[in-house]
């Protein structure tokens, strides 16, 4: 910022602009505080926390995770089948999958290709048990954000009573349990159909 200077011409008293030196100096400390930055992890280790939410947050915080959860609930169990779903890159993806499998979310499944043996992830009770989660997800995001088209949304079908629940892991409507196995989901934007959710047994 400009300072206050000693009397300039006509020995009015003016701004006087930073030298070449404070340009420097200062220019400096900038790249040594966005290097500084730089190197900050994005995340901690929560493992240990006492706090539960913390380390939920350190298995389930990751974006990818939660939206790689979501397929899987859908019935989505190979690579292939997550990559085209999400369109995510394959490095991150590897990642990801691997990461799943480590925390008790996902495990992995042989079975035989056309010419090599491939895995399927398959939930486990861990996995199924995000689903209200997701849950959540969907009620706060159709109430605090905006869908692009104009008029999709995003429900939650209870199966055993054929209504709509405004809650996550209890119907709304009768009470009863929001099992995996009992719950559609309603995707206007995907397909008029409700979309059937798979759990942790089902197909082995």
């Amino acid at each position: 910022m400009p300072r206050r200077g000693s009397a300039g011409i006509g020995g009015e008293r003016g701004l006087v602009a930073p030298s070449d030196s404070n340009r420097v100096r200062f220019a400096e400390a900038s790249v040594m505080t966005i290097a500084r930055e730089a190197t900050v992890p994005l995340r901690s280790d929560w493992s240990a926390d006492n706090c539960p939410i913390a380390r939920a947050l350190d298995v389930l915080g990751d974006p990818w995770s939660l939206l790689i959860l979501r397929h899987a609930l859908l019935g989505g169990r190979r690579y292939d089948e997550f990559r085209a779903a999400l369109g995510v890159a394959d490095n991150v993806l590897s990642r990801r999958l691997t990461a799943m499998v480590e925390a008790g979310l996902l495990r992995k499944v042989p079975y035989r290709g056309e010419k090599r043996t491939h895995f399927e992830y398959r939930l486990t009770d861990a996995g199924e048990d995000t689903l209200p989660v997701l849950n959540a997800l969907v009620i706060w995001g159709e109430k605090h954000t905006m869908a692009p088209i104009p008029g999709a949304r995003m429900g939650i079908l209870h199966r055993v009573c054929g209504q709509e629940s405004t809650t996550t892991d209890r119907c709304s409507a009768c009470g009863g349990d929001l099992r995996a196995d009992d719950v559609e989901w309603l995707r206007s934007w995907r397909t008029p159909e409700l979309s059937p959710l798979v759990g942790a047994q089902e197909g082995d």
